[in-house]
């Protein structure tokens, strides 16, 4: 792995995988389950494929922005930073499957060589796949598959890493090498950095100090980067990523509202409460209340 990727694998958004030490994150979501119909802006070492079930989104990657149309997928490369929102508040429901590395074996060619070769810094930030080929086809039908098997009562875990194996080649196949985008741009490398620390450090307190420190850079070109990057500031966006990560356990686990609240970062039970229902509009039972009863519904 290039030495300078290499920094940033303990940084990343951690994702809750499926199954124990089988890194493969197989979800449906919503994006009313986001403050403001809007993920946090984040980025991990593994390769992200969504698949638009209902109505559309647009995806934040790198400074681009791309509409997703239903039926449609959408791939997004390693250590890329994005997020998927609304701007126009309408929910979507989609799948979301991510791929680390490490299914493969990270000391191995296919884990480590192969995917710096095939996925690094000098590729494509994303691909949009649409249903005009078949090997496009191939993908939202391999993406369906893989989340069929997660969520049958056997889940093989040979089946999945046969299917996650054959939808990461088909991707690598049609992936285009960008001449001169190995050089990243230093305020990428700085912003997803403090990012980075923010991910990793979310569930304790956290000052502005901190979080410049981990770009090697000042509170105010730290704000700077944050605005002109995520349009937020890093107060706004540590609070958006605390809020993120209490909806994913509000809707998949059963823990307390206040076990939640000191897992992400928040003082009290009750300072979690007015601040989840100032970011979301209801109050973290309501809104967990809210979100099973659309999924109950979905079955």
């Amino acid at each position: 792995m290039n030495a300078k990727l290499e920094v940033f694998s303990d940084l990343s958004e951690e994702l809750n995988y499926n199954l124990p030490d089988f890194p493969l994150y197989v979800r449906k979501g919503l994006l009313n389950q986001f403050d403001k119909y809007a993920a946090a802006c984040h980025w991990h070492p593994d390769l992200e494929f969504i698949l638009v079930l209902e109505g559309e989104m647009e995806y934040f990657v790198n400074g681009e922005i791309v509409n997703i149309e239903k039926g449609n997928g959408f791939f997004i490369n390693s250590r890329r930073l994005h997020y998927g929102f609304s701007s126009k508040k309408v929910n979507c429901s989609f799948l979301v499957i991510a791929i680390h590395p490490a299914l493969f074996g990270e000391s191995r060619y296919l884990g480590k060589t192969y995917f710096e070769e095939n996925f690094g810094s000098n590729t494509e930030d994303y691909i949009l796949i649409t249903q005009q080929s078949d090997w496009e086809k191939d993908i939202l039908l391999a993406l369906e598959q893989i989340y069929k098997e997660m969520n049958s009562t056997s889940h093989n875990a040979l089946r999945l890493l046969s299917l996650a194996a054959k939808l990461c080649a088909n991707i690598s196949d049609h992936i285009q090498h960008v001449p001169g985008q190995v050089n990243e741009n230093q305020s990428w490398i700085i912003l997803r950095n403090m990012t980075g620390f923010i991910h990793h450090h979310y569930a304790s307190k956290i000052t502005l100090d901190e979080i410049a420190a981990a770009g090697s850079i000042c509170r105010s070109k730290c704000c700077e980067l944050f605005d002109e990057y995520t349009g937020k500031t890093p107060n706004s966006y540590l609070v958006r990523y605390r809020i993120q990560k209490s909806c994913e356990m509000l809707t998949e686990t059963n823990r307390s509202v206040s076990e939640i609240a000191i897992r992400c970062g928040f003082q009290s039970a009750s300072y979690f409460s007015y601040v989840f229902r100032n970011e979301i509009g209801l109050t973290p039972l309501n809104y967990r209340k809210n979100i099973r009863i659309q999924s109950s519904l979905e079955k």
